[in-house]
């Protein structure tokens, strides 16, 4: 038996930071020296996109920790000016593309491709307009579409793909960020990642696939908030559903892909998916309060992450 090691990381805007300390306690636990050099492939949405991303380069934990203290407030640099243009959010996204870009670029490198990544990645994004894969004359509809970047060598791999590009695409959150070439986040289908790459693993168009019961996953989310709404009996429309419905499905995705491994794996799969306190909520825009995650990530239970590491992983 082979084993076949895949890390899954959640999206979540800033609070990627919470994975980023969780990865870092899980590295300094005893026993588990290493075990991130062990992955065999690693996915990613929005925020756990760019942490794959710096992963698969081999950039430290500590660099893609100073990705979220010092570069989050450029990232998420909103002026008055611009929600004036915006009519106070109604239009427009919260955020200009510029210093996301720029960020992401800096820390992957202008040319770095997925075939340059040192292992695997699968990193989610979703394609406003397919328009550009049907080629001149076709007649295949034209729709858009769920997208998975990864770098498997095979027919329709995207190891060509630009890094930082793909990084950019990931972590177009609609609303928060214009689109970017036609892409946004991939947290629209799959704000966990699990799933899809547990059928990536599985996938025999890309060379040998791994058994699925060879197959061990860790799945990491970026912190939870306590979202309910207590009514019964709700006769809602677009304006009272809007803001609820995307906390909703994040939320809503993130478990079922949960539900779906565990199912599948059993044993072989772990989820660490930290829940805030009641009464405190973080958005995934929420720059000023990266203290208080790297405070709470600090905190956090891990030891059965640590146990499940030790008996499975390494």
């Amino acid at each position: 038996m082979s084993t076949y090691r895949v890390l899954a990381l959640d999206g979540g805007g800033i609070r990627g930071i919470v994975t980023v300390v969780l990865l870092q306690r899980l590295a300094a636990a005893a026993g588990l020296t290493g075990w991130l050099d062990r992955v065999d492939l690693v996915a990613g949405t929005s925020t756990g996109g760019l942490i794959a991303l710096g992963l698969a380069k081999g950039l430290g934990l500590d660099v893609l920790q100073d990705l979220y203290v010092t570069k989050g407030k450029v990232i998420f640099d909103d002026s008055w000016f611009d929600d004036v243009v915006d009519l106070g959010k109604l239009i427009g996204a919260d955020y200009k593309i510029t210093g996301l870009r720029r960020e992401v670029k800096d820390v992957l490198g202008d040319d770095t491709t997925l075939g340059d990544l040192s292992i695997h990645v699968l990193i989610t994004a979703f394609d406003l307009d397919n328009a550009d894969d049907q080629g001149p004359g076709s007649d295949a509809p034209r729709s858009w579409k769920p997208k998975l970047f990864h770098n498997f060598e095979g027919k329709g791999s995207d190891r060509d793909a630009v890094a930082w590009k793909v990084g950019v695409y990931t972590a177009a959150a609609p609303t928060y960020f214009p689109s970017y070439e036609g892409y946004v986040d991939g947290g629209v289908y799959a704000t966990n990642p699990a799933m899809c790459a547990l059928a990536q693993s599985l996938d025999e168009r890309y060379g040998p696939p791994a058994k699925l019961a060879d197959v061990r996953l860790l799945s990491l989310g970026t912190g939870t908030n306590l979202h309910y709404i207590p009514r019964k009996s709700l006769d809602w429309g677009y304006a009272q559903w809007a803001k609820p419905l995307v906390n909703l499905m994040l939320d809503g995705v993130a478990g079922i892909a949960d539900f779906q491994c565990r199912q599948l794996l059993g044993d072989r799969y772990h989820r660490l998916a930290p829940i805030f306190p009641e009464g405190t909520t973080f958005g995934m825009d929420d720059v000023k309060h990266v203290p208080d995650m790297m405070a709470f990530a600090a905190q956090v239970d891990i030891g059965e992450a640590v146990d499940w590491l030790r008996r499975e992983w390494v």
